[in-house]
């Protein structure tokens, strides 16, 4: 299943509460159990105004359906086609 990071423009995201974000992180499972097993969020890093988001989907209209579904921006949907680390150099 193809992997997706979501970069989402939140103004001042980096200032939001640990209670701001148990909210979205609550509606976004809550969206995400209701469309099924096949799309998952692993995690997200939160910086000054914007939270990049790791999904397993089936496709990016999968992840444009769950960020419409909670109201949360999906400004940018950009398929992983490779990882690498350090190791990678070895």
């Amino acid at each position: 299943m193809p992997k997706y990071i979501i970069e989402r423009e939140i103004p001042g995201a980096g200032s939001l509460t640990q209670q701001d974000l148990k909210t979205i992180s609550q509606s976004s499972c809550s969206i995400l159990s209701s469309m099924g097993p096949r799309i998952q969020w692993l995690e997200s890093y939160v910086t000054d105004d914007k939270i990049y988001c790791v999904y397993i989907a089936p496709d990016a209209a999968s992840i444009r359906a769950h960020a419409e579904q909670g109201g949360l921006p999906a400004n940018r949907i950009s398929q992983v086609r490779s990882v690498i680390d350090p190791t990678t150099a070895e």
